[in-house]
């Protein structure tokens, strides 16, 4: 008999949010693309393999392929960042956060999807080479490589040239 993947589904269901969040944006979208990926799920909770993996790395595989699907749906390419009222400098975080997102927005897919696991599902380079079926190292030297490309971003010209050139408009005239 098989175990159940969701027999204990709140710290599941928050996981998978966290993930889906940073990487579609906090808000409506991202509980759209959670419930769906715990739809999906229980529709296959049958062929959940624990020795595949564990119930975490299968949610978040399934969260995957719906954040793909509703990428596909939408013309919109580039989420919104979560807004965050703050009593501290408002305007320098608000810009702070308009070009992280716009930095990680010019970071290819994989990239995007390896700091999603990282930051968003808060899972060890181990749990993301489960998900995304690669070795703990290669996991490892994958993260680093795309956290040097967002400092090299965030730190050079080419995010400024690339945002006044037509990317996002609210981050080329606040900067």
């Amino acid at each position: 008999m098989r175990s159940d993947p969701l027999a204990d589904p709140e710290p599941l269901v928050r996981r998978v949010y966290s993930y889906v969040a940073y990487r579609v944006g906090d808000g409506p979208e991202a509980e759209d693309v959670t419930s769906e990926a715990f739809e999906r799920a229980l529709r296959g909770r049958h062929t959940y393999d624990p020795s595949r993996g564990t119930p975490i790395a299968w949610l978040l595989g399934i969260a995957r392929r719906c954040i793909a699907d509703a990428a596909a749906a939408r013309v919109q390419t580039v989420a919104d960042p979560p807004e965050v009222a703050e009593a501290t400098d408002v305007e320098a975080r608000a810009v702070a956060r308009l070009s992280l997102a716009a930095a990680i927005a010019l970071l290819d897919e994989r990239e995007q999807d390896l700091l999603a696991l990282r930051y968003g599902a808060d899972l060890t380079a181990r749990r993301i080479g489960e998900v995304l079926g690669m070795r703990t190292n290669a996991v490892e030297v994958a993260l680093h490589r795309a956290l040097v490309r967002l400092r090299d971003l965030l730190e050079g010209d080419e995010l400024s040239a690339r945002t006044t050139a037509g990317r996002p408009e609210t981050l080329a005239s606040g900067s």
